[in-house]
Order: structure tokens, then C-alpha cells, then sequence
């Protein structure tokens, strides 16, 4: 499939140049809460994590985001799928509930994370305020490594001197 034609990560069924993309690159405002959500998570696909930062609310409960992590978690992840729960007006004029799951598999390690996010409208552009995370259990994918085992990350170390401590 041409880079064109590449369907949007988000699930939308559009092509990404056509949904997502124009409001990462920063072509178009997000026109509702649920194109932010979208967004933000083909941000996570495609490392774009500029858009996952510019679309926060500044100054609110989002805190500080640190990058780094921010970034390694979306390169490290494989991203399995979007799916948006529900979307409900909030209770200010300018603001909009979403709630979504984000698949994704992170050291073999797949999770769903589940989330009720608050959006407000800043200057016509949708961003993200907060969210409470809905815990969900977690599913190892292939063998558990052992503690003397390579860590799986790739650093060379035994799991139990890397990741595993």
C-alpha cells in the first residue's frame, strides 16, 4: 500500500493523510474531542511525539510530561489498536469526555490500556486535560524469561541486572 494510501492508525477507516496526520503536522486544528483522541494515539504509532505534548492543555493536571519516556514508550511499543468507548459532553460548555482503549504490546507484554479522558476546547483546537486509567490485567506474550535469561530489551545484560530488577 503507497504512503498515501496507508490506512490512518487510529482505526477510523480513513487514510492517514486524510484524518490524523493534517492535525499532527499541525495543517488543521483537531475540530472535536474524539479527532484529539485519534490523534493522540497515531502519535503513538508514528512517534510524533510533539503532537502528544503540543495537545495537552498547558498549565492544568497533565503535569510535566517527561519526553523521554513518553518517547521510548511509543518506539518500544508495538501498537495493536484504538477503540473509542464513548464520547459525552462535559460539564463545562468546552469540554468533552472520551473514553478509549489503546492495544499495544510492550515487552511482550500486551496491555489494554483503558481511559476516561477530559478534553477542553482551547482557542478552537481540541486538547487533552486528564484522565483516569481503568486498571486492566496485563498478558505476557511468548516464554517468561528467567532472571539469567538476556533481558529482552536488547541491552546485553541478564533480565535480573536490567529490566527485571
Amino acid at each position: 500500500m503507497s504512503k498515501e494510501n496507508e490506512l490512518c492508525p487510529c482505526g477510523s477507516g480513513k487514510t492517514y493523510a486524510e484524518c490524523c496526520e493534517p492535525i499532527i503536522k499541525g495543517k488543521i486544528k483537531a475540530p472535536t474531542a474524539e479527532a484529539c483522541m485519534r490523534a493522540r494515539y497515531s502519535s503513538y504509532v508514528k512517534h510524533e511525539i510533539d503532537y502528544i505534548i503540543n495537545s495537552c492543555v498547558e498549565g492544568e493536571e497533565t503535569g510535566e510530561i517527561d519526553r523521554k519516556a513518553t518517547e521510548d514508550w511509543s518506539k518500544q511499543s508495538q501498537w495493536n489498536g484504538l477503540k473509542i468507548l464513548n464520547t459525552e459532553k462535559g460539564e463545562k460548555k468546552d469540554e468533552y469526555i472520551v473514553e478509549f482503549e489503546a492495544d499495544y504490546t510492550l515487552h511482550q507484554m500486551h496491555d489494554v490500556h483503558h481511559e476516561v479522558s477530559l478534553f477542553r476546547q482551547v482557542d478552537g483546537d481540541w486538547k487533552y486535560v486528564a484522565g483516569n486509567v481503568i486498571p486492566t490485567t496485563v498478558k505476557r506474550v511468548g516464554a517468561k524469561v528467567g532472571r539469567n535469561d538476556p533481558c529482552p530489551c536488547g541491552s546485553g545484560k541478564k533480565y535480573k541486572q536490567c529490566c527485571g530488577r
